[in-house]
């Protein structure tokens, strides 16, 4: 049994840019910009990592950009298109998505309200890190998933902490600060457990009507629950029964031939008074 002290998940929040210069520049100008057009005063900008420990190992999960200097061995699940899908096959359009054992976060000094721990629980732990191959991948700063705003590497984290089973809503950049993106993730992954709920139930319902079904019935359009079984019938022979029915005759009925019933006899005619 894997006791609770063997796991936690910890939340890095990483000023934009850290260490790249012209990562922070670009950030800067985006978010004078954004905040111009929202009417507010700038903020700083914020990137998020998660590290994930279990008694397998400690785990680093971060979107990044691909670098040839952070060799082979990096942890690599998966990768998508940054501004554009056509540009995906230049290399320095593309990022990664990184669950690296024994990995590090470059620049993790410069974290602020740093690490953040969001809990103990080994399954939460577990489950996060199952979830990572299956984090969507849509083109980094579009919005292409429909959210209301554009995906990137704080969507990637906001949706396995809530997909994981912990309250993304809640939780917030240091103050002053902002963390573009979070919110879309968090709205994919609500929409994905709304959807999962729905076919759970239909699922369900639609198991009940397969059992409330005579044996050896067949649906006529596999919908659930609108359609009857099909019932028995023989094109050749004579139709069988119908909900269960014996068609018997009436006695009296059936021993009288219907020669009454067809033959017709002449009207009597009298004269006008």
């Amino acid at each position: 049994m894997v006791e609770e002290s063997d796991a936690s998940v910890d939340l890095y929040w990483l000023p934009l840019g850290a260490g790249g210069h012209s990562v922070r520049l670009n950030g800067r100008i985006f978010e004078a910009v954004a905040a111009r057009l929202e009417r507010r005063s700038p903020c700083d900008l914020y990137h998020s990592a998660l590290v994930v420990r279990v008694p397998g190992g400690c785990f680093v999960i971060e979107q990044a950009p691909i670098r040839r200097s952070d060799g082979p061995e990096r942890g690599v699940v998966s990768e998508g298109a940054v501004g554009s899908r056509w540009a995906k096959r230049f290399r320095i359009f593309r990022y990664e998505l990184r669950c690296w054992r024994g990995g590090v976060i470059p620049d993790v000094a410069e974290g602020v309200e740093s690490p953040q721990r969001l809990t103990n629980d080994a399954r939460l732990a577990q489950r996060i890190l199952d979830l990572v191959p299956s984090v969507p991948t849509p083109v980094w700063g579009r919005d292409e998933l429909r959210a209301g705003e554009m995906w990137n590497s704080n969507s990637v984290i906001s949706w396995l902490i809530a997909r994981g089973g912990l309250s993304a809503e809640s939780m917030r950049p240091p103050a002053g600060g902002r963390a573009p993106g979070w919110r879309a993730g968090v709205v994919v992954a609500r929409r994905q457990e709304l959807a999962a709920a729905r076919d759970a139930v239909a699922r369900a319902i639609e198991e009940s009507c397969g059992r409330l079904l005579p044996t050896g019935s067949f649906r006529l359009r596999g919908g659930s629950c609108r359609d009857p079984a099909a019932e028995a019938f023989d094109l050749v022979r004579r139709p069988r029964t119908v909900a269960g029915h014996v068609p018997v005759g009436e006695p009296a009925e059936d021993g009288v031939l219907v020669l009454h019933d067809v033959v017709v006899r002449p009207e009597v005619e009298v004269a006008e008074h």
